[in-house]
């Protein structure tokens, strides 16, 4: 295993001037895929008995090109899934609709997962060897790959533990009434860095590096341990949600205070807003993420914007305080109402 080296033996190595020409297709196909590349696209439809015309979508959801009829693209492993999807689709999944938004938001997010891991295996191979061979790097790389995917599946199954045990408190706690299976009562933030921009063309690539990573590192940490959850990280900005305001209003200042003690990252604008927003495949939608993403637009640099619903929740928390502002023209919102938020100790 990996593990059994030295990790500071080839530490040095310039993975750029490895003649890369040399890893064929088919060692990736040994190494990764698991089974080499032996039907085409018609030979899967036809195995699993799918829709041509719904194979051919499923497949462009999953982010993959369509291959040419003769080209030998798939292997045995294809056609298990193929079949798997065909059951799914008649037991689970009958809305072909359904189907593919589903095919998209898995492949949106397993797309960004094997992007950060390339890259993360690259480094693991140059930090074990002492001199780097196509097939060798393939080889040692494919090595890590079944205790990743062991990972992965633990995590994927803690957060589905957690997921539904928010879930059915959400169904014990609501009205019945007003809420349905992919729209919940949620406070929605947003948290931006300032000047992100401006701070990219003075660092260098290590220095960006090191910045986003300890965004992430930052963002992670205090909305997990704030009760929180992150949808998503698009470049400088994190979108996170909390069933409750005051837990998103105590993340919103752990994020300002902890990113004040970062030297590497510029100071957060953040804004919150509560109410009713459709969850869909891993992503949130509505007029409280548009109000959300408004209030942290108009925030000052190290401050925090909150809406009327978290006002009205807070107003008689003792941890917090809030300012009123006049209200603002913004895109959308020509009287947006606002209030800044600070932690009771601050006054």
């Amino acid at each position: 295993m990996p593990g059994d080296v030295p990790p500071e033996a080839g530490a040095g190595i310039d993975l750029a001037s490895v003649n890369w020409s040399d890893l064929d297709e088919s060692v990736l196909d040994e190494y990764i895929l698991g089974a080499p590349r032996e039907f085409t696209r018609d030979e899967v439809i036809a195995a699993a008995e799918l829709d041509p015309e719904e194979a051919h979508r499923l497949w462009r959801s999953l982010g993959f090109p369509d291959s040419g009829p003769d080209e030998r693209v798939y292997t045995r492993l294809d056609v298990e899934a193929a079949k798997t999807v065909a059951a799914m689709s008649s037991q689970w999944l009958p809305d072909a609709g359904v189907r593919e938004a589903v095919a998209r938001a898995v492949a949106q997010s397993m797309s960004r997962l094997a992007e950060w891991q390339v890259g993360m295996l690259a480094q693991i191979v140059a930090a074990h060897v002492d001199e780097l061979h196509p097939r060798g790097a393939a080889r040692l790389a494919a090595e890590v790959l079944p205790e990743l995917e062991q990972m992965q599946s633990y995590v994927w199954r803690r957060h589905l533990a957690a997921t539904a045990s928010r879930f059915i408190a959400g169904v014990q706690q609501s009205d019945p009434d007003t809420i349905a299976a992919d729209t919940w009562p949620l406070s929605v933030g947003f948290a931006d860095m300032v000047g992100f921009t401006r701070t990219t063309r003075r660092r260098s690539m290590d220095e960006l590096g090191e910045m986003i990573e300890r965004f992430a590192v930052v963002t992670t940490e205090v909305i997990a341990n704030g009760r929180g959850r992150i949808i998503k990280t698009v470049g400088d900005e994190v979108l996170f949600v909390t069933e409750h305001p005051a837990d998103a209003a105590a993340i919103a200042l752990g994020l300002r205070d902890r990113v004040r003690s970062e030297p590497s990252l510029p100071q957060l604008r953040i804004g919150l807003a509560h109410g009713m927003v459709l969850t869909r495949y891993g992503d949130v939608y509505g007029e409280v993420v548009n109000l959300a993403a408004r209030l942290t637009s108009q925030a000052r640099p190290d401050t925090v914007l909150v809406d009327r619903e978290v006002a009205d929740v807070l107003s008689d928390d003792p941890r917090y305080e809030l300012r009123r502002l006049p209200s603002q023209n913004t895109r959308g919102y020509a009287h947006l109402k606002a209030w800044a938020l600070r932690a009771a100790r601050e006054g």
